[in-house]
Parts: structure tokens; sequence; C-alpha cells
């Protein structure tokens, strides 16, 4: 099976052909501040005790992580919105995972910036069996250390090409997470963490499914 970033390195390519130059340029020079600017250093890693948050999922449920513990370990995966393919290729790869991430005794959740009607639509699109909960105003992304604001250059790029993110995540629209998916234990411990500042990396699920198997 074709490793999860190798499937988005080859959607890279292809997207990159489709972009005029100038809005590739506003793009690298915003993900190059990113990295400059720490935050992925700064964002929750193993060892921390992670933020407890309770969130509502697409259908209106409310979901907290104490609750969530009370079953198992907990994968805790943020992602930037439906409108972001790399996302959905992410969460599509996931939801291929899922019957594994289960099978040890986790449960799988997303978290993004969006309204629930957003991740309704997303879920029922890609056939999601796992909640998809809405942090809006990123206050849950903060918590970890993920949040951060577009620069005004890549959020106009972003309204010309239509993502409405005023809408979405509910007036909002320069908030958004890193990429970042958690293993959290029955405890609470963050035990396995991947934080990056570039949106088109995440997390590999066979890297996932190995922190789930040395949990204790």
């Amino acid at each position: 099976m074709t490793s999860l970033n190798a499937e988005l390195r080859t959607f890279y390519a292809a997207r990159q052909q489709q972009i005029p130059a100038e809005i590739r340029e506003i793009m690298r020079r915003a993900g190059q501040a990113l990295a400059d600017s720490g935050r992925a250093d700064r964002a929750l890693t193993a060892g921390a005790q992670a933020p407890r948050f309770t969130l509502p999922t697409a259908t209106g449920q409310i979901v907290s992580l104490d609750d969530l513990l009370t079953d198992g370990p907990v994968v805790l995966t943020f992602y930037r919105g439906a409108w972001c393919p790399y996302c959905n290729i992410a969460l599509r790869s996931l939801q291929r995972h899922h019957e594994a991430i289960t099978a040890r005794g986790a449960r799988l959740v997303a978290v993004s910036p969006q309204i629930p009607d957003e991740s309704l639509t997303l879920t029922e699109k890609h056939a999601l069996a796992f909640d998809v909960l809405s942090d809006i105003g990123s206050d849950t992304a903060k918590q970890y250390g993920l949040a951060f604001d577009l620069p005004d250059d890549l959020a106009a790029v972003y309204d010309k090409l239509g993502f409405d993110l005023q809408r979405v995540n509910d007036g909002h629209p320069r908030t958004l997470p890193l990429p970042a998916t958690y293993v959290i234990d029955r405890n609470g411990t963050i035990r396995w963490a991947f934080v990056d500042t570039d949106y088109t990396t995440r997390a590999e699920p066979a890297d996932i499914l190995a922190a789930l198997d040395a949990l204790d």
C-alpha cells in the first residue's frame, strides 16, 4: 500500500502545475515564515498532559476528551478544513485504517475550526466512521499550541479561491491549526505526537498504529 505521504507528494506535484506562479510564491513565503516562526516547536508533544476539551460533533452531539478516554486511548488529529485537499486525503487514509485503530482499543477523532454543517458534509462525502469535531475559534487548537493566523496575502488568495473561511469557520477566517496528530493514553498523557507546519505532510497511519502498539 502506498504511504500517505507518498500519496500527498504525488498530489502536490500535480497541484503545483495548476496554480499560477504568483500564487505559488505567496504560498511558499507563508509556509517558510510559519516554519521559521518556531510554532511547531512550541506545540505540545509527548509527555505533556493533553488539554481537556468538549466539542460538538457533525450531528450536534457533545463529545469530551474525558468521555473518550473512559473507553481507551484516543487518536486526536487536527486538520484545516474540508476545503483543504491535503486534509481530505489524510482523512480518507485514516478512514482506511480506522478498523485497525479501533482493533487496538483506541478511539479516533478529528478536529477542525469549521462549523458542524461543514463537518457533516465532509463526513458524508468521505463516509467517515469516526467523529469530526468543530473547534470554532480554534480554542482547543490554541491549548495544544497549534493555532496560527494566516498572513494577509495568503488569506486574500484563499478568498479568491472561494474557500469562504469567514463562513465555514463562523467568523474566524484567519485562524487555522497546524496539521497535528496525537496518541493520548487513558491517563490523558500524550504518548506520541506529530506536528508539522507543512500542511502537505501528515502523520503516517502506520506510525500511529505503532504508537498505539507501544502503549502499556
